[in-house]
């Protein structure tokens, strides 16, 4: 017998999202780690409120629906909020009741400078690898090391000579015409009027440039979890500057190996690293100059571990690019742009948690 298609404008359901939440949702092993980080960053969220006031949206919902729009690649907060006016899921991640309002996307923005101050994303990503450590399931002798290129959000009709920046008038117009054809351009001499700290790159010869930050990953060689990050301006010493930056921070004072790709293969990084207790397994450079490494390093069975294993840093990348959404920036500014790389990372780390770590059961079961 055919079914009628009714509709109905209003229901009772005594169902909460909870239960609408099967027990093995891939979810729920990231949602229970998410709170326990959360719960530890308690007190710092109290030092960045006032005790009087409105209550504001809680920083803790905040997170929870930043991490949604990295783990489901939603391009927008704007089209996050209206996910989370219908999505079961998405209210239960976050914290919301079937009747609760969903907030206005401006209170991201409202919101985020009190996040920057506290340096919550990088006090989240220190927590989730806190954890992974206190599960073993780390390497803390065994690193890789590598940098990618960040799209800015910013054109390169904005890449003005800096004496012309500063006297144009505001075009009107969403899209004016802009022809820089047989124009030199360079760093020192322009600068972008929407993104001043984006910087012209290119990732190598014959490829075109483009507006840049420069981000790296400092990546643990057992299960390739993300230790640490880093966001500097694009120039060419970018990579290589943030790599030692966060060698620097390693932690305990036993000697480890990074490993690295042919561009890390300078005098000035292998000493550099050494000096920091580092061995540095640095895949050689053989065109057109000297590597800064010998037999001594090469010949040694971890180093063809390390240039095995410091690949899978690519699948960091690729991840945050492609699922993260930061393929092309969203967000303006290197202190932001940082920001916004840091929780990413962690939201990787988050993933590869739940897939190394046994199911959660949910309270269906």
């Amino acid at each position: 017998m055919r079914g009628q298609d009714i509709e109905q404008s209003a229901i009772f359901s005594y169902l909460s999202p909870e239960k609408r939440v099967p027990e093995n949702h891939p979810l729920r092993t990231i949602r229970q780690l998410t709170d326990e980080v959360l719960k530890q960053l308690s007190p710092l969220f109290t030092r960045m409120y006032a005790k009087y006031g409105r209550p504001s949206v809680p920083p803790e919902k905040l997170l929870r629906a930043l991490l949604l729009q990295m783990l489901y690649t939603v391009r927008s907060e704007r089209m996050l909020m209206e996910q989370l006016e219908y999505n079961l899921l998405f209210r239960w991640f976050v914290g919301l009741g079937m009747d609760d309002a969903v907030w206005d996307a401006t209170v991201f923005s409202k919101n985020r400078d009190r996040l920057l101050k506290g340096d919550t994303a990088q006090a989240f990503l220190g927590l989730v690898v806190a954890k992974a450590q206190a599960l073993d399931l780390m390497s803390d002798e065994h690193f890789t090391v590598d940098g990618t290129l960040l799209e800015a959000c910013a054109s390169l009709k904005s890449f003005k000579k800096v004496e012309d920046s500063e006297t144009d008038a505001p075009t009107k117009g969403g899209n004016p015409t802009v022809d820089f054809r047989g124009e030199k351009r360079s760093n020192e001499t322009h600068a972008s009027t929407t993104d001043q700290d984006a910087l012209l790159a290119r990732k190598g010869a014959g490829k075109e440039a483009k507006l840049s930050y420069s981000g790296q990953v400092l990546m643990e060689n057992r299960n390739g979890l993300v230790v640490n990050v880093g966001v500097l301006q694009a120039h060419g010493e970018a990579e290589r500057a943030a790599a030692l930056l966060l060698l620097q921070e390693l932690p305990g004072t036993n000697r480890v190996t990074v490993g690295a790709d042919k561009a890390y293969d300078t005098r000035f990084f292998v000493e550099e690293a050494r000096h920091l207790n580092v061995t540095p397994h640095v895949a050689q450079n053989n065109k057109g100059r000297k590597s800064a490494i010998d037999g001594r390093t090469t010949g040694r069975p971890g180093y063809e571990v390390s240039q095995r294993k410091r690949k899978r840093v690519e699948e960091i990348f690729g991840w945050m690019k492609t699922v993260g959404g930061l393929r092309k920036l969203r967000h303006r500014g290197l202190e932001l742009v940082g920001w916004m790389f840091t929780l990413t990372a962690a939201a990787y780390n988050l993933v590869r948690l739940r897939k190394l770590l046994p199911p959660i059961q949910g309270a269906n079961a």
